[in-house]
């Protein structure tokens, strides 16, 4: 690791397009401002550790998430039970629905159930 030290408004330049200036500082806190292209990413270290974590958290199943998995995974050959009400939708609406009923109520012709 390369230690320098900087003092309020000096620079030190990364590569050709970085820079690193020292903004201000009060106590034991030092603020810097950089300045980069927009397509290099700049993140403070702690942030990056958290997401990290927390990512790794997420991805660890337990063991109903495994189970679930596993019992898709065996089935995936016959065909899934499809909920009464997904039934139902997929079906287009029913005879009689808010939109006939509308339609009646309008004079107009009924809409287009075959979709």
């Amino acid at each position: 690791m390369l230690v320098l030290s900087r003092r309020v408004g000096e620079s030190l330049v990364i590569g050709d397009d970085i820079t690193v200036t020292v903004i201000e500082v009060r106590g034991d806190t030092v603020r810097l401002g950089v300045d980069a292209p927009r397509h290099v990413r700049v993140h403070r270290a702690e942030v990056i550790a958290a997401v990290k974590a927390e990512n790794a958290a997420a991805a660890r199943a337990d063991d109903g998430v495994a189970a679930a998995l596993q019992a898709l995974t065996r089935g995936a050959g016959a065909a899934a039970p499809v909920a009464p009400a997904v039934a139902d939708r997929a079906a287009g609406p029913a005879v009689g629905s808010a939109a006939e009923q509308d339609a009646d109520r309008a004079g107009d012709e009924k809409p287009d159930t075959d979709r």
